[in-house]
């Protein structure tokens, strides 16, 4: 008996159910304890239309973000570029490439930008502000490489560094996301494996914490303020503490639910465990309308964090744009909203190319 069969994809997915079932009945943990969590806003117009539901669909470069492994489903190469303006004038943006590197595996770049616009100073006594004004922003830069071990059965693994400003004071941690792909073959209406029941797996953020440093920190003090002559102005400086990367452990299963002629539907749950909050479920869809020779076109809906006590999103969808090319080139554009209860929603609008 192989590995294959000792894996028992029914097996699997009964784990998995088990795991949803158990969802609702979690309760809140350590909310809003961690720190950098730029890096729990999800990044790429498919992922996000599919109520970020993406872990083991993940077959482009978005996939640095949602499952490493997923880099390995990128036939030669491919640039990825994203803009996601956010809420209050905070803009993101997320670029990555994927290059083939034949039989050896897949290596990729990823880097996720946030800009917080600039900010006025203000201070206990001049609370219109001083003048003065500052600015915040945050990074993080993935290098990853993912490889396809057997024909059903992919893994990847990326490195990254995270940096994060506000004004003079910096924090940076490096941390380590891994992820795999199973191809079960299970349900497919085509008798192929990739149709069939697929299963993600994925653990993103799992690094070293983030302490504030910098000259604002930076205080005058007098350890004898009812005395004068000696020590006025003594250096001091506030000691912060250190915060958790924002750690998630994504457990997703797709399955194609029709493939015929120029039709594809495929649907995806994605069960997510979180440390600084209450464990959901998201989940989601795309149709795929195939045309020949030119490109395909695809429509994509879904619905995020259900189960998440006191969840503020909701409704996601999408719509994208492939034309096809010779040697497998061409282009993607994509855009997708996410429905927010407080803010409204967010969009997103991508572009892809491929060589």
């Amino acid at each position: 008996m192989n590995f294959y069969k000792a894996l028992n994809p029914k097996l699997l997915l009964i784990l998995f159910i088990s795991f949803c079932s158990a969802i609702s009945a979690q309760e809140p943990y350590r909310v809003g304890t961690t720190t950098a969590n730029f890096l729990e806003i999800g990044y790429g117009t498919t992922g996000n239309s599919m109520g970020d539901a993406f872990t083991s669909i993940a077959n482009d470069a978005s996939a640095i973000y949602w499952n490493p492994a997923g880099l390995s489903n990128v036939k030669n190469g491919e640039v990825m570029f994203a803009y996601q303006p956010w809420f209050a004038d905070i803009n993101t943006t997320f670029a990555s490439a994927a290059f083939r590197l034949g039989d050896l595996g897949t290596i990729g770049i990823g880097i996720v930008g946030v800009d917080y616009g600039d900010m006025d100073v203000t201070t206990m006594s001049m609370q219109n502000g001083t003048g003065e004004s500052f600015s915040a922003s945050d990074i993080s830069v993935s290098l990853a490489f993912s490889r396809r071990l057997a024909t059903w059965f992919s893994f990847g693994a990326a490195a990254k560094f995270i940096s994060s400003s506000i004004w003079h004071s910096t924090a940076s941690a490096i941390a380590l996301d891994m992820g795999v792909l199973i191809n079960t073959g299970f349900f497919s209406p085509t008798n192929k494996m990739e149709d069939g029941l697929n299963i993600g797996m994925s653990v993103s953020n799992y690094g070293t914490r983030m302490k504030y440093d910098g000259f604002d920190l930076l205080q005058p003090i007098d350890p004898t303020p009812n005395q004068s002559g000696d020590y006025e102005d003594v250096e001091g400086q506030y000691r912060l503490n250190e915060w958790e990367l924002p750690l998630i452990f994504r457990l997703g299963i797709s399955l194609t639910v029709l493939n015929e002629g120029m039709h594809k539907l495929q649907v995806a749950v994605d069960a997510l465990h979180p440390n600084n909050n209450s464990e959901s479920v998201n989940i989601g869809a795309i149709y795929t309308m195939l045309f020949a020779g030119v490109g395909n076109i695809s429509f994509s809906g879904g619905y995020k964090a259900l189960f998440m006590n006191e969840s503020e999103y909701g409704l996601t969808l999408g719509v994208g744009f492939h034309s096809y090319m010779l040697y497998n080139q061409g282009w993607k554009v994509g855009y997708s909203y996410r429905e927010h209860e407080t803010f409204g929603g967010t969009h997103s609008y991508g572009v892809s190319l491929f060589f």
